[in-house]
This record gives C-alpha cells, structure tokens and sequence, in this order.
C-alpha cells in the first residue's frame, strides 16, 4: 500500500531571508514556481525571499505573498519525488497554500489573493497602531495552561480574544493592551508556566481585525473557490472543508476568529489511525514551529512527523 502524507503549511512568522534558495537553485521546478509568482504578483519575489532585509520582509504586504511562494516551491520539489499531499492544513497564512494544495484555489488566484490579504491586513494594523499611539493592540502567549483555561480566562476579560489555540501547552490571546495585562495577570494566577507578549503587528484572528474582514470580503467577491479534491481542515472551525462556498466564508472569518489548530491536529490524527495506510506528516514552508506543535500532542509521539524546511529540505528529500 502506498505511504499517504498529510502536508502541513506553516503561517506568517515564519519567514527568514534566503528560505528556499537552495531548493530553487537544486530543483528548476521550484524556481518556476517562484518566476511565476514575480509575473502573478508585479513584484520580484525571488528579491523578495533571498534580499530583503528581514524587518522589511516582516512586513505583512511581503511575508504573506513569500511565505505562500516558498511553501507552493517546496510542494513543486516534493512532486518531483512523487511525494503529494492526500490531506492538507495550515496554520493561518498557511490555509492558502492548502486550499491550492487541495485544488480549491489556482496557483494564479492565491497569488493574487495573499498579496490583496497581506496588503489589507498591513494598512489596518498601521491604523489600528497609530489611532491606539503607545497602547496598541497586539497578542500575548500563554504557556503552560490548558487552552480550555485560556480561553476561559479571555472570555471573562473586556477586549481580550483566545485567537491561536495553538497546542495542549500553547494558546495566544489577542486583544486591546488593557485586556492583554489583564489576561497575562489572571493567567499567571492561574499557574501559567510564562506568559510572553509577542512582537506582532496586530490582534490577529479577533473581532479587533473586523474591519480588515469587511476589506478582504469585498477583495474576495471575483474569485471562486471549488470543491476540495483532497481532504482538508479548516482553522476556523477545526474540521474538514467538504465544499468551495464554505472554504470561501471562512477565509474571511479567519481573520477574526480563532485558529484551532489543536483541533485539526486531533482530526487529522484520527483520519490517520482510521485509515489504515501508512502517513507521514511533512511540514511543507519555511521552520519547524508545526511539526513541533505536532510532537507536542499525545498522538505525535506514536505518528510521524517530518520537518520540511530550508535547512534540510535536500536531505530530507
């Protein structure tokens, strides 16, 4: 029986300067890849990935259209070994590389749409921070607490948002800066490990993102999104994605609602053991954050986990 393998594509993050340079320069297939999002894009992303200084690389007008080119380059180079996805997720940015992963989207249609997403969610973020000057909004992790707890705590707290449920040890908050110290002192009360404010632009995947949704909304209108023809998860509700129209709705709600990511994890999983057949799960973009996620769950211990990365992409393949 052939090995099945569930890709995972990490978000924004996790871009360095130079990711996928190797891989470009060891497989044609994906500097092809890389060449056509330059023409899709009206920008020279091979510039973008392997020159740009890395605070400007930040930036969510670049990290999203590179993060998204070096994840689809990568899927290019494993599809020379005839290593393709019979599942996919991904964690925020990343379920755009899994909806064209999964046939939703075309490589041409989640260009265009990363570089609208990163170019809408850039410009709010720099309203939201100069109309809250010295007091904005932002994320803080929590570490050592159920995510059940997180979210309970955040729930109980004006202005503060469980937004990246992130693994059994990991869930970050979003929210205002009063309901973010607020949240950061109840949960060390409530024998949270470390609680970390975290160097973000905004309170991504919260109500505080409303009117970046509302953009992003009307920026969706003239694409289709299809049928999946692979399975895959959604972030937004933590299930499967068995139609376009939903896949679409959710695309816009990511941006204010939560990642469960420990409950695509939980589900993927449970496909795994069902299925019988041999998987492996590949982390397919830049760094290791979800296959560390992954280790992390009680199930990863006994399931496979690969990281594919800029490290050790060609040894890996």
């Amino acid at each position: 029986m052939a090995k099945k393998y569930a890709f995972l594509f990490p978000g924004q993050g996790a871009q360095a300067q130079g990711m996928i340079k190797d891989i470009c320069e060891a497989y044609p297939e994906a500097q092809k890849v890389v060449d056509e999002a330059s023409k899709i894009a009206g920008k020279d992303v091979a510039k973008l990935l392997w020159d740009t200084p890395q605070e400007e690389l930040n930036r969510s007008d670049n990290s999203q259209l590179a993060i998204t080119t070096a994840s689809i380059a990568i899927m290019a180079a494993l599809k020379t070994k005839g290593i393709e996805p019979s599942a996919a997720m991904g964690f925020s940015l990343g379920e755009f590389p899994a909806l064209y992963a999964a046939g939703i989207l075309s490589f041409e249609d989640v260009i265009k749409i990363v570089c609208q997403r990163g170019s809408i969610m850039q410009t709010v973020c720099e309203q939201i921070a100069e109309e809250n000057a010295g007091n904005a909004p932002g994320m803080s992790a929590v570490l050592g607490l159920p995510p059940e707890k997180v979210e309970e705590i955040a729930a109980g707290i004006d202005g503060a948002y469980a937004a990246n449920l992130n693994s059994v040890k990991q869930t970050v908050v979003a929210g205002t800066a009063d309901g973010l110290a607020k949240v950061e002192e109840a949960a060390k009360a409530c024998g949270a490990r470390r609680v970390v404010r975290l160097a973000v632009a905004g309170p991504f995947h919260s109500p505080l993102m409303q009117r970046a949704a509302d953009n992003f909304k009307v920026a969706l209108e003239p694409f289709t999104f299809t049928d999946p023809k692979i399975t895959l998860f959604s972030n937004v509700t933590g299930k499967k994605v068995t139609e376009g129209a939903p896949a679409k709705a959710s695309a816009v709600d990511h941006l204010t609602n939560p990642v469960r990511w420990t409950d695509e994890e939980k589900v993927l999983a449970d496909l795994i053991k069902e299925d019988g057949s041999e998987w492996a799960v590949l982390e397919v973009g830049p760094g290791k954050v979800l296959s560390g996620l992954w280790g992390q769950t009680e199930f990863g211990a006994t399931l496979p986990a690969v990281a594919v990365n800029t490290a050790e992409v060609l040894a890996s393949l």
